[in-house]
């Protein structure tokens, strides 16, 4: 099984950057698809980025794409997620989610391993 803990977030102001990281430990990263997932207060986990487990294929919510960018380093063991052009609506608790597949799921209940969570606030 793999564990991941995820760091990055913070306080940043619209128009702002911030990485996100999540660790993995515990399995052969290489072996896993990785997917990011936000959650602000009082909504539903929506799903923001993946990427498959030996890069190359991503896909992107469309509320992203052109600012986010998922990555990935199986050597580090780390996936990332670069996210420019913060915006206030991008504030929530964001999540790494890590599934053994060739695939690439965009579902949460496609991912059977998940991080803490890190939060990220975007003041206006």
């Amino acid at each position: 099984q793999v564990q991941l803990v995820e760091s990055g977030g913070g306080l940043v102001q619209a128009g702002g950057s911030l990485r996100l990281s999540c660790a993995a430990s515990g399995g052969t990263f290489s072996s896993y698809a990785v997917g990011w997932f936000r959650q602000a207060p009082g909504k539903e986990r929506e799903f923001v980025a993946a990427i498959i487990r030996w890069s190359g294929g991503r896909y992107y919510a469309d509320s992203v794409k052109g600012r986010f960018t998922i990555s990935r380093d199986n050597a580090e063991n780390t996936a990332y997620l670069q996210m420019n052009s913060l915006r206030p609506e991008d504030t929530a608790v964001y999540y790494c989610a890590a599934q053994a597949t060739v695939g690439l799921p965009i579902r949460a209940y496609e991912y059977d391993y998940w991080g803490q969570g890190t939060q990220v606030t975007v003041s206006s």
